[in-house]
């Protein structure tokens, strides 16, 4: 599971543990997905790698109901607040793309009264292994992961499955839904999409072979327009200059007052 190890952080690590080791030897890396940080780790550490792949055939799982429901991005919590409360789901497996958004959506989930845990690269294999054994227990309602957080997760009769944001890879997708439906039980799987994802759901019915029409409910019909998105973008990006920015700017003063002290001490011992 090397995009896990990445994921959870464990790649100072690895550097650690393959700098003790010959330099003659055989590597092997396996991954369910190749993303370009896979691909990074690969030829930083392997010699002429030979990829070999064994895909099945992406397929979903017929019993899975899938529904898709465009909605505004802002509203997105809004709307699985409702569909939770409103059909008394008591166990719910939710998806976000980041460790942080995945820590957003437990903190609002708890607010509205219903008990949440997220499981994340971030957390402490202690914190993953009490979130999941609540969620099993019944003790949470929705567990909300990352996609490499839920990997290998086995969990009988998941009745619900929510895609809060879509996956950037179209494999994940597959993989994500595949929680529910499992030994011949049915499943309900929706995704929220939000205008900026709309290519991710074409790449996903390009590889499933499936079109998925999306809905609307009431209160929760989509205003975005792709002047908003780029707005949105553009904020993001000038955010992160400015921390960017605060980050450097810091780290200046304080190469200053180490300079500063430095010059003191040394005027100090001339004097002496």
């Amino acid at each position: 599971e090397a995009d896990r190890m990445l994921d959870m952080g464990f790649l100072r690590d690895i550097k650690k543990i393959l700098a003790l080791l010959p330099n003659k030897r055989q590597n092997l890396l396996f991954s369910a997905t190749f993303s370009k940080e896979i691909k990074k780790l690969a030829n930083e550490f392997l010699h002429h790698p030979v990829l070999v792949e064994a895909t099945p055939e992406n397929t979903t799982v017929e019993k899975i109901e899938q529904t898709v429901y465009r909605v505004d991005k802002a509203q997105k919590t809004d709307l699985i607040i409702k569909l939770i409360s409103e059909g008394n789901w008591q166990q719910v497996l939710v998806f976000t793309r980041t460790k942080h958004g995945a820590n957003r959506l437990s903190e609002k989930l708890e607010k509205a009264k219903i008990t949440s845990a997220a499981i994340h690269g971030n957390k402490s294999q202690g914190a993953r292994t009490r979130a999941l054994s609540g969620f099993k227990e019944g003790k949470v309602r929705v567990l909300v992961a990352t996609d490499i957080a839920a990997r290998g997760l086995d969990i009988p009769l998941l009745p619900h499955v929510i895609n809060f944001e879509l996956p950037n890879i179209s494999e994940d997708y597959v993989h994500r839904i595949g929680r529910t439906g499992r030994a011949g039980a049915s499943g309900e799987a929706l995704s929220l999409v939000s205008l900026d994802e709309v290519g991710y759901l074409k790449d996903i019915e390009k590889l499933i072979g499936e079109r998925l029409q999306p809905k609307t409910l009431p209160n929760f019909q989509p205003t975005e327009t792709m002047a908003d998105v780029k707005a949105a973008e553009e904020e993001k990006k000038q955010q992160k200059a400015q921390r960017h920015s605060r980050g450097r700017n810091a780290g200046t003063k304080v190469n200053t007052h180490a300079k500063s002290q430095n010059n003191k001490s040394s005027r100090g011992r001339g004097r002496r």
